[in-house]
């Protein structure tokens, strides 16, 4: 099914046992969110948080980021981006993340951030594509097994 088949919406609270099975499905162990953190990466106050679903209402992926501000700039975070397997490479990943690099501009954001595990050569390659630059690597990032992250930025703009 074609990225254009599936439709956007904003996050609802009742999505959160699908999400936590999509991310389940999406990630390895070491890198999966549980309920309580999931519940609180898209509820939190700067948080926008949108959800890809079928013509049959089933979730095919979701997206969430944080608004933050460093450095006196806005910025957005890109928190996690879940896609189903059977739904990669047609252009779903990079629709959602088009539509939350949006509403990051909208909100006032001009750059969007985000941690890549070091290892995920398929990611490195796709935000690389959609114009994401490598600004630094964090040692340890993915918290207890420890594992590097590489840094991402890119910058926002209207006319994307």
């Amino acid at each position: 099914m074609g990225a254009e088949m599936i439709s956007l919406r904003d996050y609802r609270e009742d999505d959160l046992e699908e999400m936590t099975r999509v991310d389940d499905l999406c990630f390895a162990a070491d890198f999966r969110f549980d309920q309580v953190s999931m519940s609180a990466f898209a509820e939190a106050r700067n948080a926008e948080a949108v959800v890809a679903e079928t013509a049959e209402k089933e979730m095919a992926g979701f997206v969430i980021a944080h608004l933050g501000q460093r450095d006196g700039v806005r910025r957005g975070y890109l928190v996690t981006l879940d896609v189903l397997p059977q739904y990669r490479r047609g252009g779903l990943g990079a629709r959602l993340i088009g539509e939350m690099e949006q509403r990051m501009l909208a909100r006032g954001a001009q750059w969007m951030d985000l941690h890549v595990f070091t290892g995920n050569d398929g990611a490195v390659r796709f935000y690389e594509q959609l114009g994401y630059e490598r600004v630094g690597r964090e040692e340890r990032f993915y918290g207890d097994v420890g594992l590097d992250a590489f840094v991402y930025r890119k910058k926002l703009s209207v006319s994307q």
